[in-house]
């Protein structure tokens, strides 16, 4: 297949305007709760987590000790790897014969999808997850054209790293293998270079499956609540696509589809568009989140921009340029530049930026509460987050104001650490699973409410700060029974 040759520098400026973008304004607000969390997990570092591999959270540590409380520095991981990725998009178009035009609309496509787009400017496992992906999908579809076997063993290398950030590319590769196994090419399976590659992923990935085995498999616990979180906010299969679609984006919806049909003619990538149904079946089926199987969107816009070339598709710019600037505006539009006062009454349409206003208030209220206790009650209370949220709240800006570290009986925070015995008092934030803690103290009495001061009805805006008094017995027989996935 002749290759023509890659439009850099227009793709550059897409790549570029995107990595400005993200960057301007992407830290208009603070940060979102799991990247507070990421930070705390960071200074709690482990081969795994109940929720995730190590390597976010490693992320989150090294962005929080080099500046700490930056936003810039924290979110600088998730550009990079954005516009990588949009690098790569264009790359997949090359690579399948596409020319000039088909390269930009696939960078144009990637940038401006809503779970790229939305996600960018956050340091999130599925940002960082789907650079991987994306970057996965290029390597085999190069591997296709060249056979150069060297390409399956970099695929194995970014599996290795990819398994620190998320689990689900084991969920690619084994459909892969039988949609190869399926539709071929089976001489895939000849090569030396793709065992050696899953050599080196699945030994890269044994100290995080032992501390999982250590731990009785938590991450297979956290899939099961993950389900059942998924069954009841999204609903079924149907809606399960709605919401896919609704992240793919008004033009990467439609394109993939043209794509995946654009597979499926073809012998030679008719294994994509197996593993794309296939991945989006499994998903399904197993409770995931509609994002999983997001990963191989981009080769599938690759697919379909491809088909948008040659001589008789003289309308696709008048369709194409039109779509590409709506979406493009709609990236802007969900970027966090609007003044924070016009996040107001918006908690179910703009989750991302509601959840990234006030935690720094809410910090200050908890360290008011405390210092408010008489001193005798004080020196035996431990501060407890309901959620892996409001834990990290008190422990990354709780330091600079005099306050303790904090604990919580959910997800990973569980796994941090105990209460001293000592602690027979908590001060409780929020009140997600506020029933099963109260229940083992003798008194509870609220203290203060969570204010934003902005009047923004984010989830812990008007929540309780509680004094809960006299346990009524040790924490060790208390940890595992108030224990929770609920976040």
């Amino acid at each position: 297949m002749e290759v023509a040759a890659f439009a850099l520098t227009p793709v550059a400026v897409i790549a570029g305007a995107m990595g400005v973008l993200l960057l301007g304004f992407g830290n208009g607000y603070g940060f979102f709760g799991d990247e507070l969390y990421f930070i705390a997990a960071g200074h709690h570092l482990d081969f795994s987590y109940v929720d995730q591999p190590p390597l976010v959270p490693f992320l989150a540590m090294v962005a929080d000790t080099i500046a700490p409380g930056s936003l810039w520095v924290t979110h600088l991981p998730s550009v990079v790897v954005t516009v990588a990725g949009i690098f790569i998009a264009a790359l997949t178009a090359w690579e399948l014969g596409g020319g000039r035009r088909s390269q930009v609309i696939a960078a144009a496509v990637y940038c401006t999808a809503p779970l790229v787009a939305g996600g960018g400017h956050l340091l999130a496992t599925s940002t960082i997850d789907l650079f991987f992906w994306t970057a996965i999908t290029w390597l085999l579809v190069r591997w296709l054209r060249t056979r150069q076997d060297k390409l399956l063993l970099w695929a194995g290398i970014v599996t290795a790293v990819d398994l620190q950030v998320k689990y689900l590319i084991a969920f690619f590769w084994a459909v892969v293998a039988v949609a190869i196994l399926i539709a071929g090419p089976r001489d895939f399976f000849r090569s030396k270079m793709l065992w050696l590659g899953g050599a080196i992923a699945v030994l890269t990935t044994l100290p995080s499956l032992i501390w999982q085995a250590d731990h009785g498999w938590p991450q297979v616990d956290m899939a099961r609540q993950i389900a059942y979180e998924e069954s009841a906010g999204v609903g079924g299969p149907g809606m399960f696509l709605v919401f896919f679609a609704i992240l793919l984006g008004i033009i990467g919806t439609p394109l993939a589809a043209y794509g995946l049909w654009r597979a499926a003619r073809q012998p030679r990538y008719r294994f994509l568009a197996i593993t794309a149904v296939a991945l989006t079946v499994v998903f399904i089926a197993t409770g995931g989140r509609p994002y999983y199987p997001a990963g191989i969107a981009a080769v599938l816009w690759a697919l379909a921009a491809v088909g948008l070339e040659g001589p008789r598709k003289r309308w696709v710019p008048w369709v194409a340029w039109p779509a590409l600037v709506l979406s493009g505006v709609l990236t802007v539009i969900g970027m966090p530049i609007a003044p924070v006062e016009s996040v107001r009454g918006t908690e179910t349409s703009d989750v991302t930026n509601a959840e990234s206003i006030g935690w720094p208030q809410m910090a200050n209220e908890v360290a008011a509460a405390y210092r408010a206790l008489p001193d005798d009650v004080r020196r035996h209370t431990a501060i407890m987050g309901d959620s892996f949220w409001t834990a990290a709240v008190v422990d990354v800006y709780g330091p600079a104001l005099g306050l303790p570290r904090a604990y919580s009986p959910s997800r990973g925070y569980w796994y941090f650490g105990v209460p001293p015995e000592t602690a027979t008092n908590v001060l409780y934030i929020g009140d997600n699973n506020a029933d099963v803690v109260r229940a083992h103290f003798a008194k509870s009495v609220k203290v203060a409410t969570v204010d934003n001061k902005l009047g923004i009805d984010n989830n812990y805006q008007g929540a309780p700060i509680s004094l809960f008094s006299t346990k009524d017995a040790s924490w060790s027989t208390l940890w595992p029974e108030i224990k929770t996935l609920t976040g």
